[in-house]
C-alpha cells in the first residue's frame, strides 16, 4: 500500500520507513530536517533509504498548510504513520513555540489531510509523558491522564483528544501509540543512552539526575517498529462496549484505540548506566544531580491491550539492546 510517513529523517520514522520498504509498501517520507539535533545524522538516515526504489522523500513542515494539503491531494495515501514533532521534554520549556506549531497545528494539518483525502487509516505517535503525574504502575491506557508535567506531554495528550475528534465526526480510524523510551541504531543524541555512551567513550563524565533514583521502560527501536505495522495493519474499529457513563479513554464509539508500546520491565537508571558500561567495555564518571524540571521518576508500560489486540509485546533484553547501539555508536563515529 502507499503510506505517508512523516519524521520519516528522525529515528523511529527511518526504522519505520525500512520496515515498511522490505515487505513491499510504497513510502512518501516527510520532514523538515530542522536542526533541534544534528541535521546530519538526518541526512544520513535519508541516504540509506534512498537506495530503496519505493521511498520518495519530500522535504516540508508539517505546520505548512497548503504543502501537507497538497500532498495529500497529489498521492491518494491508503494510511498514515504520523511520527513528526518536535521531541524532548527539557526543550519544551525552552522554546514552547515550537511544539504548538508541530505538535499541534502540524498534526491538525495531518488529520484535515487524511479527512479529506479518505485515509483507511492513520496511526500517530503519542508518547509515556503523558502519564505525567500519575505514579500508580504499571500505566494504563485506561488510566486518566489529566496531569501533565511538560508541554511537550500536554501536545501528545491533545493529539490524543484532537484525533479522537476526527474518528467521532469524520470516522477516521485512528490509533494513538504511547512510546516508551526507546533506544537503539539511528538513534537521537539528545537522549540519556547516546550522551552515556558518546561521553563514557572520550572519558567524560557523565550527569545523572535525581541521583540515580530513576527508572525507565526502556523499548528497543525493532520492538518500537512491529508494533508500529501491527497497529497499522489493524484499522482502529469502534468498541461495541463502550459506555458513556463509564468511558473508557482508551477506546470509543468512534473507530479509536491507544495503545503503550514498551518493553514492561522497568530497569533503574543505575543498572541501564551499567549495561552501557559493559557494553564499552569502560566505567563511568557519575555526576550526580538532582530532578530536572518536568521529568518523572519512573515509567511502566501495561502492554496487555497492543498484546490482546496483534499478538506482540515488546521483549529485547536491555543488554542486547544496548550492544546493538554501542556497536553501531562506534561505527557511525569510527571510536
Amino acid at each position: 500500500m502507499k503510506v505517508l510517513l512523516t519524521g520519516a529523517a528522525g529515528f523511529i520514522g527511518y526504522h519505520t520507513a525500512r520496515r515498511l520498504l522490505e515487505r513491499g509498501d510504497e513510502v512518501v517520507g516527510l520532514d523538515n530536517l530542522n536542526d533541534y539535533y544534528d541535521p546530519g545524522l538526518k541526512l544520513a538516515r535519508l541516504d540509506r533509504l534512498g537506495g530503496e526504489g519505493a521511498f520518495r522523500f519530500v522535504r516540508a513542515d508539517l505546520a505548512d498548510r497548503e504543502a501537507v494539503r497538497g500532498l495529500f491531494r497529489s498521492e491518494g495515501f491508503g494510511r498514515v504513520v504520523h511520527l513528526g514533532a518536535q521531541a524532548g521534554v527539557r526543550y519544551s520549556i525552552q522554546n514552547p513555540h515550537a511544539y504548538a506549531d508541530s505538535n499541534l497545528t502540524g498534526f491538525l494539518n495531518i488529520l484535515e489531510g487524511c479527512r479529506h483525502a479518505g485515509v483507511e487509516h492513520c496511526v500517530f505517535a503519542s508518547s509515556s509523558s503523558v502519564y505525567g503525574a500519575n505514579t500508580r504502575m504499571p500505566f494504563r491506557v485506561g488510566d486518566t491522564v489529566d496531569h501533565p508535567l511538560s508541554l511537550y506531554a500536554a501536545t501528545k495528550k491533545a493529539n490524543e483528544l484532537m484525533a479522537h475528534t476526527y474518528a467521532h465526526l469524520y470516522r477516521v480510524p485512528m490509533t494513538g501509540l504511547r512510546f516508551f523510551t526507546v533506544y537503539g541504531p539511528w538513534g537521537r543524541p539528545d537522549m540519556a543512552y547516546f550522551m552515556f555512551t558518546r561521553k563514557i567513550l572520550a572519558g567524560e563524565p557523565i550527569e545523572v539526575f535525581n541521583h540515580g533514583k530513576l527508572s525507565r521502560d526502556f523499548t528497543y527501536i525493532d520492538d518500537i517498529v512491529e508494533g508500529v505495522v501491527r497497529t497499522l495493519d489493524l484499522a482502529a474499529a469502534p468498541n461495541p462496549a463502550w459506555r458513556a457513563d463509564a468511558p473508557d479513554p482508551a477506546t470509543s464509539e468512534a473507530p479509536y484505540r491507544l495503545y503503550n508500546i514498551g518493553n514492561n520491565t522497568p530497569v533503574d537508571l543505575m543498572a541501564f548506566i551499567g549495561a552501557v558500561e559493559r557494553a564499552t567495555g569502560r566505567e563511568a564518571k557519575k555526576v550526580l544531580m538532582p530532578m530536572q524540571p518536568g521529568d518523572v521518576t519512573a515509567t511502566y508500560a501495561d502492554v496487555s491491550a497492543l498484546e490482546t489486540a496483534v499478538g506482540f509485546k515488546p521483549s529485547t533484553p536491555l543488554d542486547e539492546g544496548i550492544g546493538r547501539f554501542v556497536a553501531w555508536f562506534r561505527d557511525y563515529y569510527k571510536v
